[in-house]
């Protein structure tokens, strides 16, 4: 079976790849497939790279009305860690105390080395600040790190390892909020696996359940456990109905497990309602295809946003309220399109009869069709009173670039509509800061309660890969009407890139102390170009920049508690 199965991933990898697949040939892909697609393997050796060695810059930190971003990987005096990565995050919040977050990543101590270990960093202030205290497991090689919660309040940490050709998992637990680990259980798994907890009051509540590729297993050719005993041990490996692989699991609010992923035949969900019963053999009750009108991508090379990973993954998730969508399943994912030239839209499909069967793709991302821009990393999850919330990254507001920024909508109709797609970041290049390897991780993780969403993402502000926790307000899309505005225009300078001279143009909408602050790539401030109190309206300032030497600054202006920063270019 595993000679039958391997050419079938091979075919698929190639079919899927982001750039046209006319423009692809045999010779870019090397005679081993799992090291190129999977790049889940030990290359660059252990060294330790302690962060006390390392310089520092200020961390970067943003606001607005309904949003607010704050750096995760720090050191503990809250300042940005030149010269390391941190990628591909996943995030949990305690049911019982939203104060207490944990958010777990891969770390490269050292961005000349692609040994990565498992990151975490943990809140007690609803992810106002961070402490970021080091690694699970100093010294060895983790990644894929899956994060969730226990109706109790207890964090989990799922982390992939390779063992000569072997790759499994083990699983952490954590009794105070993130801020301490034991010492893990092994939980068979492979690579891109993911994890959930049954958070129902049924039967299984507390069952833990994971799944992977099924071709890259220490338990080949199965590729699905679980844990009915709080993760002090796991049950010996089981397949999965329709091999599902690159995806996602959740649990209704009635222990109904389902999986959602993409095979070699499109996107598949399965459903199993025994896998809540501790005493029952886990059984399928159904294999479901879904349309979602294209492909997951990856692997595209340097046109891509993320050239050597994924554009993202299957993200599945199920409404738990009382409301008239309860039980409703939905599926999302960024896909190369079928109908049109689109290289990665976000789309979006439900079922309202316990994944049987599944509704018309819709489109999430609302920029023309055939713009060639890309909606990638799109990530979803569901509140408690039924709202859809959606995030991605764009590149749309700068075409013909990779350059990103974080994007969100929402539905309170189960899907049905949708709100105006909203910005919420700066932009930032998705090609810095690469830890030796040409990627930003394969995807970002949300959980959404009735306050808002809590995302845990990557970005290069810094001018590296630096893992952020934001929280999202989806009752203020109508103030990010003006967010929008102040995103767009409250700062620019013109022309850009410059030599010597530029104008710099904002947009007050109240009165108050202003400054704006001239800073380089290691967060040094090297001017200071307004401080002062202004009144609401516009304002041109001129800024030399003799003296300073060529290369990429930002711009930053602060006016109370809302700050925004541009990126500026001079050239020599």
């Amino acid at each position: 079976m595993k000679n039958y199965l391997a050419p079938l991933f091979i075919i698929f990898i190639i079919t899927a790849y982001c750039m046209q697949a006319s423009a692809q040939s045999d010779k870019n892909f090397p005679s081993n497939q799992k090291d190129k697609i999977l790049l889940e393997f030990v290359d660059d050796g252990y060294v330790p790279s302690h962060r006390q060695d390392h310089p520092v810059s200020p961390a970067y930190k943003y606001s607005s009305p309904g949003f607010f971003t704050v750096q995760v990987n720090v050191d503990e005096d809250g300042n940005n860690i030149l010269g390391d990565a941190a990628n591909e995050p996943s995030i949990t919040v305690d049911p019982n105390d939203p104060n207490k977050i944990a958010i777990g990543w891969r770390q490269f101590d050292n961005v000349n080395n692609n040994f990565r270990q498992a990151g975490i960093g943990f809140s007690a202030d609803a992810g106002q600040t961070w402490t970021f205290p080091g690694v699970i497991d100093p010294g060895v090689f983790r990644s894929d790190p899956v994060l969730d919660y226990d109706n109790e309040g207890n964090f989990y940490y799922n982390s992939l390892t390779v063992v000569g050709e072997d790759y499994l998992c083990d699983v952490y637990r954590s009794d105070d909020g993130g801020e301490t680990w034991d010492e893990g259980v092994y939980a068979y798994g492979g690579d891109k696996q993911w994890m959930t907890i049954d958070h129902s009051e049924g039967i299984g509540a507390g069952n833990l359940y994971a799944y992977w590729t099924s071709y890259y297993s220490i338990c080949y050719p199965d590729f699905f456990t679980r844990s009915v005993n709080g993760g002090d041990s796991w049950e010996d490996c089981v397949s999965i109905d329709g091999e599902p692989y690159w995806g996602t699991l959740t649990v209704d609010a009635d222990g109904n497990l389902y999986i959602g992923g993409i095979s070699w035949n499109g996107f598949r969900v399965i459903r199993s309602s025994t896998a809540q019963d501790p005493d029952a053999f886990v059984t399928w009750d159904y294999d479901s295809q879904v349309n979602l009108d294209g492909e997951l991508v990856g692997f595209g090379g340097y046109q891509c946003p993320n050239p050597s990973g994924l554009l993202g993954q299957t993200i599945i998730d199920c409404d738990r309220s009382e409301g008239p969508n309860h039980g409703n399943v939905y599926l999302l994912a960024s896909v190369q399109r079928y109908s049109n030239n689109d290289p990665c839209d976000v789309m979006f499909s439900k079922s309202t009869n316990g994944g049987l069967t599944w509704s018309t793709a819709t489109r999430i991302n609302d920029d023309p069709a055939n713009s060639y821009n890309y909606q990638w990393f799109g990530t979803m999850s569901v509140a408690p009173d039924g709202r859809i919330d959606v995030v991605w990254l764009d590149t749309r507001d700068n075409p013909g670039t990779v350059y990103s920024v974080l994007y969100y909508s929402y539905s309170m109709d189960g899907g049905d509509s949708w709100s105006e797609n909203v910005p919420l970041s700066d932009f930032f290049d998705p090609h810095l800061g690469w830890p030796d390897q040409d990627k930003m991780g394969d995807y970002f993780d949300m959980i959404s309660d009735e306050t808002g969403a809590h995302l845990a993402w990557a970005n290069t502000f810094n001018g590296e890969q630096d893992v952020y926790y934001a929280h999202i307000i989806p009752s203020t899309t109508g103030i990010n009407k003006e967010l929008n505005v102040l995103n767009k225009n409250m700062l620019q300078n013109y022309p850009n890139p410059f030599k010597h001279n530029t104008s710099i143009r904002y947009n007050l909408n109240q009165d108050g102390f202003v400054s704006i602050k001239i800073y380089d790539v290691s967060g040094r401030e090297v001017a200071t170009v307004v401080n002062e109190e202004k009144s609401a309206g516009q304002y041109i300032v001129n800024f030399n920049a003799s003296g300073l030497v060529g290369g990429l600054y930002y711009s930053t202006l602060t006016i109370g508690s809302s700050k925004v920063t541009r990126k500026m270019m001079i050239m020599n």
